[in-house]
């Protein structure tokens, strides 16, 4: 056999058990979930009288939805004389006005409520808590990103927690304002059902690190500062300043059960732009926090999922390079027999990607278990469109790696819960990037691929390498039609505004 063959069959297994590796750890969480679900928490006793509450509430240019914000906060049944709503505001466009009369209306209502106004961006979100919590009154803070509307219960369900000292975080569990309002936030929900009512779950309820996700949650304020602060050297300071409290010592609590709604990205481009901000920020606090938990003296069934999950988007590397080895591996690769071809391709197949397809149907049918069938047409386009996002994540994986550093870019939100708003007119547009057009080759390319090997009659490959041209063409061309000339009046981008 030709050493080049070899060398390239080599690539080409290391990189499948690469991704049936990170399968396999999906399994475990199912695993650790079913185990320890059902071990609710209960609060250590009751507060004599309920603590004084900050909300804070981080924006930057979210005129189409901080009204409904400030309208949902206000609606939070709690004791109004315990309650302190800041509204950190660094937008630099008609927002800051929508702001001002919003915390002004509350004021004239009774609410003590606050509008700070930045005129620079430092630090971003991590900078605009920063420099919030210097003002904040309460010991307990919520953050709300704009795009929430917290349910009127949310702080009697979850501040009773705090009773115990040792407590530094609470995490509700988010919900979808606009679930159903296309295919792509369907698809939304489910990748993000996965992560927060399996994952979140699984690894708190089983004595794990999990993390804070940036919104819908509450901070004990003496953690935060025993933890070092909000830092903004990664586009991820949830994560980041997660790892570090808990490496102090500090216990976080996930509530699956109670859930905080929120609008998803309707547009491929506010998807990717999240997305990139997401994957970027996590390779950059494993760079930050990972030696530091390795040298810590957590259990080691602690310090191995905390790597799995810092590391997990490493996977989106491995993903673009199998895109570049399946072609050749269709004529190239080394007879050894059929018996063993399907030794080594069967498990990596159920590892990397039937694992996938259980996760999320665990996840749903754990949330919805009288409708969680009608979820599964929708499961090949999940898988589809997480390969289609492989250029998009493998470019954050390797800016992160390389440290190039890029600004904290908002994912725009339209104000949408459910079918009918003309969000497509609104000024707000994610920033535009060539990637589409690397996206639309990747289609082709696959297309190629998948129609000559069902031209041959190998009708397995063709079946299975089916997601990638469906994945690659959605993602490109949902980015490309949104590139059209609008009718909408100019007026300034994502860009423009970030620039200010």
């Amino acid at each position: 056999m030709d050493l080049s063959v070899s060398i390239w069959y080599v690539a080409y297994i290391t990189v499948l058990i690469g991704l049936a590796g990170y399968g396999s750890h999906r399994l475990t969480i199912i695993f650790l979930y079913l185990r320890h679900s059902r071990k609710k928490p209960v609060p250590l006793k009751m507060f004599d009288e309920l603590p004084l509450v900050t909300v804070q509430l981080p924006v930057f240019n979210e005129m189409h939805v901080v009204e409904r914000l400030l309208d949902a906060v206000s609606k939070i049944d709690y004791p109004q004389d315990k309650l302190q709503i800041q509204l950190l505001d660094d937008s630099t466009d008609e927002s800051v006005d929508i702001c001002r009369k919003g915390i002004a209306d509350l004021v004239e209502r009774g609410f003590d409520a606050q509008y700070i106004h930045r005129t620079d961006r430092t630090g971003y979100k991590a900078g605009a808590l920063e420099n919030g919590t210097r003002f904040a009154k309460g010991e307990y803070l919520f953050i709300l990103d704009a795009d929430f509307v917290p349910n009127p219960d949310v702080l009697q369900k979850t501040i009773q927690y705090f009773s115990d000292d040792k407590i530094g975080m609470i995490q509700t569990r988010w919900g979808h304002l606009n679930r159903t309002y296309n295919v792509l936030t369907r698809i939304q929900a489910m990748f993000l059902d996965g992560h927060l009512e399996l994952e979140q779950t699984a690894r708190n309820r089983s004595g794990r690190f999990f993390t804070f996700n940036g919104t819908a949650g509450i901070w004990r304020k003496s953690c935060i500062a025993d933890a070092g602060g909000w830092e903004h050297d990664t586009l991820t300071e949830d994560m980041d300043l997660s790892y570090r409290a808990q490496l102090k010592g500090w216990r976080f609590i996930f509530l699956n059960d109670v859930e905080t709604p929120a609008e998803l990205p309707v547009d491929m481009d506010g998807f990717k732009s999240q997305q990139h901000r997401w994957t970027k920020g996590s390779i950059q606090v494993c760079k930050k926090v990972l030696p530091a938990i390795w040298k810590s003296n957590v259990p080691l069934f602690v310090k191995m999922e905390a790597t799995a999950h810092l590391t997990s988007n490493f996977a989106y590397l491995l993903l673009i390079c199998l895109c570049f080895l399946i072609y050749p591996n269709q004529y190239e690769q080394p007879n050894f027999g059929e018996l063993t071809y399907y030794i080594v391709n069967i498990p990596i197949f159920f590892f990397a990607s039937v694992s996938v397809i259980l996760f999320y149907l665990t996840s749903q049918k754990a949330l919805r278990p009288d409708t969680w069938w009608k979820e599964i047409p929708y499961l090949p386009l999940l898988l589809a469109l997480g390969i289609g996002m492989s250029i998009t994540n493998a470019k954050a994986v390797l800016e992160a790696l390389f440290n190039h550093q890029s600004a904290f870019v908002r994912t725009p939100k339209y104000g949408i819960e459910q079918n009918g708003a003309d969000w497509k007119k609104s000024s707000y547009k994610a920033i535009k990037t060539l990637t589409p057009f690397i996206e639309l080759l990747f289609g082709f390319f696959f297309l190629f691929v998948v129609i000559e090997a069902a031209m041959q009659g190998r009708w397995s490959s063709s079946i299975l390498l089916l997601p990638f041209p469906v994945g690659f063409f959605y993602t490109s061309i949902a980015s490309l039609v949104r590139m059209l000339p609008s009718s909408a009046s100019p007026a300034p981008t994502e860009n423009e505004n970030a620039s200010r």
